[in-house]
């Protein structure tokens, strides 16, 4: 078996930035880079973070980099400090925010790839703010196998 995935060394801040005012992402590789094998991104978050949400087709996992991330996990919640890794199997209700007023960094690794498409369709080159990204979320998010079941956590 072959794959068609090449190097890929990026510097500290370099990738595909997308501009979410209060959750900025910067993606390393993408499915086109893994031959759709996974996605990885950093992303900063200085808001608020998504509504409840199921991904029927992907694994989602967190890693924080800097700061303490509160996450919701199926039916529990736990903090998450710097150097915590967070593995959410697909079909499994989570979300996540601060857990204090301190900004989060972490490395979103989704497999399989794919589901970055969701996040390209929903900010796009425009400058977006939580209120807007989220109801472009709830708009396209059918299109992507994510069911929103419950409001954001604080």
């Amino acid at each position: 078996m072959s794959f068609d995935i090449r190097e890929i060394v990026l510097g500290p801040g370099e990738g595909k930035k997308l501009n979410a005012v209060e959750h900025p992402f910067t993606f390393k590789a993408i499915g086109s880079d893994t031959d759709g094998h996974y996605s990885i991104f950093e992303s900063t978050l200085h808001g608020g973070g998504p509504g409840q949400h199921i991904h029927d087709n992907e694994e989602e996992a967190f890693y924080v980099i800097e700061g303490n991330l509160r996450v919701l996990l199926g039916e529990i919640t736990i903090e998450a400090q710097a150097g915590s890794f967070i593995l959410v199997p697909r079909g499994t209700v989570h979300t996540f925010s601060r857990a204090d007023k301190n900004p989060v960094k972490l490395l979103v690794i989704i497999s399989p790839a794919g589901f970055e498409n969701f996040f390209f369709e929903a900010i796009g080159e425009d400058e977006v703010d939580a209120v807007m990204m989220a109801e472009r979320a709830l708009d396209i998010g059918h299109k992507y196998g994510v069911t929103f079941t419950g409001p954001p956590i604080g």
